[in-house]
């Protein structure tokens, strides 16, 4: 007992709403439930854990995170509750600090314990009541702090060997922990194979369908790497976590769970780096980034983005180094920065037209083709238009440009680079032109499900209000109000494109 409070359990204690007495009954009751009858806790113990540090004994860590996971709607760990792993009565371990949040880096052999944690908790999620999309994300400046050496270093060996049957002593981090078994190559193939089909579908169509489909497969992957495979498939292996683990992120932060959404990025940086895949940790990096941008958090974007940049490796393709400096350029554009962001797209064109393509690129980058290139830079200048409107000329060019060039399957992108243009041309008073463009846009958005186009949707609505008086604008607006739910209406804060 550390005689402090326990800071983190006591912010999400006052999320959720309980009493300390509601709090006891219902871990008696959960734990019960997990087959551990004889837990009887009381207020006075829930008290000592909120206002003394006290950290409880297994299993009333897990099933904490279980409670509030329900409770708030969103991925709450061992880790957000402030208590260490098999932690003991008296005995408190702070797994985070404020330059390295929830212990990061973590340990190899945590990698897989907390990739199975989160996924178990996220499929047992009861989303009814989502907390706001700015709350529980960690900053990027604390992500790179705690990350930066680790990400520069070579990955370090298991602390523990494995057993004589192949698999590791790992610890017991999800209640329904996917039973380790060794995999072979033609099964990894299946599960890369399935990465590619969930890719295509969140291009296509968002990531509200098959989210959890995503995330139910990630959690039997993290149960295959508790196992230890030979040392080319475990690679393999971490890189089907990498991807599965940004796809998760993605899909997650594309229907608004933005706390959970970070925490896939981070996972498969992990992941990534694991599997000896530097380029990959920091494209899931540069995900993260993205979101704070979107978030309106353009200053923490950045930051990441340098961690996302510098640990990448020399061996990054040109074409990938090209997509990073576009989102760097995003979040430059967002604070008005125009000469910087500028430059650094001049960079990321430079660097796009010197791939020559002769080593191919790896799968989680083909998605960035020459459409997406120019649909970024069409972002990157509508954003910047909001401080400079001289620039919604030049963002109206590249959003042409990405259509003209956007394949079939591309949908949700497709549905960007409409509300990029009409919005460029709300700004540079062509009102005609955007509505046609705002209409093209919204035929498409119903075959989607995509929060992120809501919120971009919304920021369009917006600068259709200084042309409220024309008919065709009235008509548009009434169109976008009955398209949108009435809670995007109602969004503090929000995307910045």
């Amino acid at each position: 007992m550390t005689g402090e409070p326990n800071t983190r359990l006591s912010d999400l204690f006052g999320l959720a709403g309980w009493s300390k007495g509601e709090l006891a009954r219902m871990v008696n009751r959960q734990a019960a439930a997990m087959g551990h009858p004889q837990l009887a806790t009381d207020t006075s113990r829930v008290r000592r854990w909120i206002d003394m540090g006290e950290s409880p004994r297994d299993p009333v860590p897990e099933v904490l995170a279980a409670l509030f996971t329900e409770r708030l709607g969103r991925v709450v760990t061992i880790e957000d509750l402030g208590f260490g792993r098999r932690g003991r009565v008296g005995k408190r371990r702070d797994t985070g600090t404020r330059e390295h949040p929830d212990g990061m880096p973590w340990a190899p052999e945590r990698t897989a314990a907390v990739l199975t944690e989160v996924t178990g908790m996220d499929l047992m999620l009861n989303r009814r009541g989502l907390v706001g999309a700015g709350a529980a994300l960690t900053a990027g400046s604390a992500i790179t702090g705690a990350m930066y050496d680790w990400l520069h270093s070579d990955p370090a060996p298991a602390a523990r060997p494995p057993r004589p049957d192949g698999s590791f002593d790992a610890e017991n981090a999800g209640f329904d922990r996917y039973e380790a078994a060794p995999v072979g190559s033609e099964e990894i193939e299946a599960l890369e194979r399935s990465v590619e089909v969930f890719r295509a579908w969140d291009a296509s169509r968002g990531g509200g369908l098959q989210r959890k489909a995503v995330v139910g497969q990630l959690n039997e992957v993290g149960g295959m790497l508790a196992y230890r495979h030979p040392e080319h498939l475990q690679r393999r292996l971490w890189g089907v976590a990498a991807n599965l683990a940004v796809l998760a992120g993605w899909m997650s932060h594309d229907v608004g769970l933005e706390p959970t959404a970070q925490k896939y990025f981070v996972i498969a940086a992990h992941a990534a780096r694991e599997g000896g895949d530097r380029p990959r940790a920091g494209e899931a990096l540069s995900r993260a980034a993205r979101q704070m941008v979107h978030l309106g958090r353009p200053d923490e974007a950045l930051d990441l983005m340098k961690l996302a940049k510098s640990g990448s490796g020399e061996e990054t393709l040109p074409r990938t180094q090209a997509m990073l400096h576009t989102i760097e350029a995003w979040a430059q554009a967002s604070l008005g920065r125009g000469q910087a962001m500028r430059r650094t797209l001049g960079e990321a064109e430079e660097l796009f037209v010197s791939d020559k393509r002769d080593v191919p690129p790896p799968s989680w980058m083909q998605m960035f083709d020459e459409a997406d290139m120019h649909g970024m830079q069409a972002l990157a200048f509508r954003t910047l238009a909001e401080h400079d409107p001289a620039a919604a000329g030049t963002a109206q060019r590249h959003a042409k440009q990405a259509l003209d060039l956007r394949k079939n399957g591309r949908q949700r992108s497709k549905i960007f680079d409409y509300i990029s243009l009409a919005s460029a041309c709300f700004i540079a008073d062509d009102p005609e032109q955007a509505d046609r463009y705002a209409r093209l846009a919204l035929v498409s958005m119903g075959e989607t499900s995509s929060h992120r186009t809501w919120d971009r949707l919304r920021e369009m609505y917006r600068l259709t209000g200084q042309f409220a008086g024309y008919g065709k604008i009235e008509d548009l607006r009434e169109e976008i109000e009955r398209s949108l739910p009435r809670s995007v209406f109602r969004k503090a804060g929000g995307a910045q494109i």
